[in-house]
């Protein structure tokens, strides 16, 4: 047994270990706090860590008085903890989980010290602060930790309220249940599959039906972000470099391939394919419009990451001969000069009766010299050129000849626009002209149209309405959701309506007839002025009464951590920072907190819309944007670079200067704000949601973080726990008439089931490459199928991949 000599040795350096542990903590504190405090912030920390100081000091002398002290530590943050954080259990984590443990050590030495309490005292009170801290922390795992519900899920109404159908034309307009025969299922891009096969009831059955490769893996870029199409038997899925595969869509087996081959060079950062078209030639225009009787009847139209629209026979994978050279066209023409990777298309074109539509995606903040974001019209048949709208003459429609150039650095539209055959009209929704930080050399047609649904006659490309959802748009807050078509109820009958989401995470619902916001409509609001162009910035800003996915305003308690040392660290940020409020004006002078980011709120994965119960599910991003304007002198100094210049490839990190070359400033974007040691985000989770919101009323019906921290956590580990803070997430859902919400999105790399009616997981499974897309339901022989195509995403560091997963419920015997 040890000597008496030996366990005092040991109790002595256990308790100048601790000591010392309490005297650095109240140090970093008190440095911290410090400077807080000097910053206008809470005294709390500079208090808390002097006490720290003193009560480590008294430890390491052998004092009990450090443990009363401690004590008075450990009751006042409590205190201070409950004043700040109210009920908010996150807020509690980073204010007690270090005091509480320091509490636990202090008080196992305290019966080697000066008139401390005795050994057993000491394990009971240990046990006690233990315990305490192990319920804290199983508080997290609870399911219902920032689960909110409000009220009941309607029943599936017995006339479809809010259905939407066109005159059939093609088999998006009036889809075969079996099929997903577009990017948004149906032609109203409604992401609702009438199949109910699989229920809340079976899900957890579901298994892995087949699994296939594609065998195309992203070099650089953003990552997949596809959505298949299912026509018939056959699945049409588009690969990272553009390639098609058409699939079996009961076996996975190959049918056809084609590989358009893309150059490396022309890829641009952000590159992806979302999706393809489906045309189907209607039976009087075949005769004319095919080389052969049965020659590309049936048609897979897309557009590439290299600037070219396609059309290839559906059947065979050929290129259908009679659209532009040999199957392709280039829509690149006309911009003048065009680094390599600058203009792209990720989004799947719109075809409204004979006339398909594509917008290009132009790299954003590089120059005020960049191409135009024209939108284009062509013969669905012939590839011939019909119209091109910029926004910057928007009266201009005809495509141009010769030498003549389209305007420079107009709104593009990069999102998927979506078409209404019966009103011959199609939305598109803008983004902002280049560059996207500064507004005063925009001119009026730039300023009337970014940031906007613009509806245009799909045969003319004239303008008939537009509804800008920020005005002068300084945030990048385009607009990356494809909307989606619903005949809305109203008092006086039924009205044809288009709903979109945005970055801010409003959500409008306006009459696609006319562009009139109805569904409760919308209102100008104050916002801030100031930031370094005053004159340039709007009095006001729309704000959607119908409904919205935003969070409240920041405040100083909302800053972040794992610990109240990078809290403290965020909460410095905090103050040294601007920030008033959504539409904060971009500074120069100091940083500035954009709230939402441009990856707030809801982005390309759009919504999806049961029209039998009227529900509305949206999920969207939860994070903060930590900016700040850099001098033009300070750029050319540094020597940023546009990516022409520096031929980058990949953007795979938050942190992104851009030089927005020509402008008085280039700006140095953070696009998650974070710590920089521990690489947590600063502000506090949930970072992203899901919710069900009543067409009706706007209201919300139950909402819940999407995500959890099993791929997550501190220094970039992955915990592997089931904690659900809510993610980040790209990409979307899909709504089932089995009452069942698919979605992936998030950044766990989880596939899930949610029940529509009470907002809870019924099914998860474990993706082998993150699912940042939207997911197909579909059925073949009697099977309702569920699909994934998972390939990762660089810029929400999700693994990448090349699978495509279809699930489906075992076989019955």
């Amino acid at each position: 047994m040890p000597s008496h000599s030996q366990h005092r040795k040991t109790t002595t350096i256990l308790r100048l270990i601790v000591s010392l542990l309490v005297i650095i903590s109240g140090l970093a504190l008190t440095a911290g706090g410090g400077y807080l405090a000097a910053l206008g912030g809470s005294w709390y920390y500079v208090l808390a860590g002097l006490l720290m100081m003193v009560s480590g000091v008294e430890l390491f002398r052998g004092n009990y008085r450090g443990t009363r002290i401690f004590y008075l530590i450990l009751a006042g943050t409590f205190l201070w903890t409950a004043w700040e954080s109210g009920l908010d259990y996150w807020r509690w984590v980073p204010r007690l989980d270090v005091v509480l443990a320091l509490a636990i050590l202090v008080v196992l030495i305290s019966p080697s010290l000066r008139g401390g309490i005795s050994r057993p005292a000491s394990y009971k009170l240990a046990g006690s602060f233990g315990a305490a801290f192990l319920i804290a922390v199983g508080l997290a795992f609870l399911p219902g930790i920032n689960f909110h519900h409000y009220a009941a899920v309607p029943a599936p109404a017995a006339a479809t309220p809010y259905g939407t159908s066109f005159a059939g034309l093609q088999k998006s307009d009036a889809p075969d249940d079996k099929d997903w025969p577009a990017y948004g299922r149906d032609a109203a891009a409604t992401r609702f599959s009438p199949l109910k096969q699989i229920n809340a009831q079976n899900v957890s059955e579901l298994k892995v039906a087949w699994q296939m490769r594609t065998g195309d893996l992203l070099s650089h870029g953003w990552g997949g972000e596809n959505t298949p199409l299912k026509i018939g038997s056959t699945l049409y899925a588009c690969s990272v470099h553009n390639r098609i595969i058409a699939i079996d869509a009961g076996n996975g087996s190959v049918k056809w391939t084609y590989d358009p081959v893309v150059s490396e060079g022309a890829i641009p950062s952000h590159a992806a394919c979302r999706g393809v078209s489906y045309f189907e030639v209607p039976a009087d225009k075949r005769d004319i419009n095919a080389s052969s009787p049965q020659a590309c009847i049936r048609r897979i139209v897309y557009t590439t990451i290299d600037a070219r629209m396609i059309e290839l026979d559906a059947d065979t994978g050929k290129p259908c001969s009679q659209f532009g050279n040999n199957g392709q066209i280039y829509f690149n023409d006309h911009l003048g000069n065009l680094p390599e990777g600058y203009v792209a298309s990720h989004a799947a074109p719109v075809i409204v009766n004979d006339v398909v539509i594509t917008g290009t995606d132009v790299i954003d903040g590089q120059s005020e010299d960049e191409p135009s974001g024209v939108i284009r019209g062509y013969n669905v048949y012939t590839g011939e050129a019909i119209w091109a709208w910029d926004a910057t003459h928007p009266d201009h429609t005809a495509p141009l000849t010769g030498d003549e150039v389209y305007p420079r650095s107009s709104p593009n539209v990069w999102a998927t626009a979506v078409g209404d055959n019966k009103l011959g009209l199609v939305y598109l929704p803008t983004g902002n002209g280049a560059p996207d930080y500064m507004s005063a050399q925009r001119n009026p047609g730039k300023r009337a149209y970014s940031s906007s649904v613009v509806a245009l006659n799909a045969a003319t490309g004239n303008v008939v309405w537009h509804f800008q959802t920020v005005h002068n748009d300084v945030w990048d807050y385009d607009l990356g959701s494809q909307p989606t078509l619903v005949d809305y109820p109203t008092s006086k009958g039924k009205v044809p309506a288009l709903i979109i989401p945005t970055k801010q995470g409003d959500i409008y619902v306006l009459n696609r007839a006319t562009g009139e916001p109805i569904a409760g409509g919308a209102e100008e609001r104050p916002v801030p002025g100031g930031g370094v162009e005053p004159n340039d910035r709007a009095k006001t800003q729309p704000f959607s009464l119908f409904a919205n996915v935003r969070s409240h305003a920041l405040t100083a308690r909302d800053t972040w951590g794992i610990t109240p040392f990078d809290q403290l660290y965020c909460r410095v940020q905090f103050q040294k920072a601007q920030y008033d409020g959504i539409y904060t004006a971009p500074t120069a002078d100091k940083p500035y907190i954009q709230y939402p980011s441009y990856n707030g709120g809801v982005d390309w994965g759009s919504i999806s819309v049961d029209p039998q119960r009227g529900v509305l599910i949206a999920n969207y991003s939860n994070i903060a944007m930590y900016n700040q304007l850099v001098p033009k002198h300070v750029v050319e100094k540094e020597g940023w670079k546009t990516r022409a210049e520096a031929g980058e490839g990949a953007q795979t990190s938050e942190d992104m200067n851009s030089p927005q070359q020509g402008a008085d400033y280039g700006v140095a974007v953070n696009a998650g704000w974070r710590v920089p040691f521990t690489r947590l985000l600063c502000t506090e989770p949930p970072y992203g949601g899901i919710r069900a919101i009543d067409m009706k009323s706007g209201k919300t019906l139950w909402e819940s973080p999407l995500g959890t921290a099993r791929e997550n956590g501190p220094f970039d580990i992955k915990t592997g726990l089931p904690i659900n803070i809510g993610t980040p997430n790209n990409g979307g859902s899909v709504i089932t008439a089995g009452g069942l919400v698919f979605i992936a999105a998030a950044t766990d790399n989880l596939f899930r089931a949610i029940d529509i009616t009470s907002g809870k997981v019924v099914w998860s499974v474990p993706l082998p490459a993150g699912g940042q897309t939207i997911p197909v339901v579909y059925e073949e022989n009697g099977k309702e199928y569920v699909l994934i195509h998972a390939t990762g995403h660089n810029l929400m560091d999700t693994p990448m991949g090349d699978y495509v997963i279809a699930y489906a419920l075992p076989d019955v015997k």
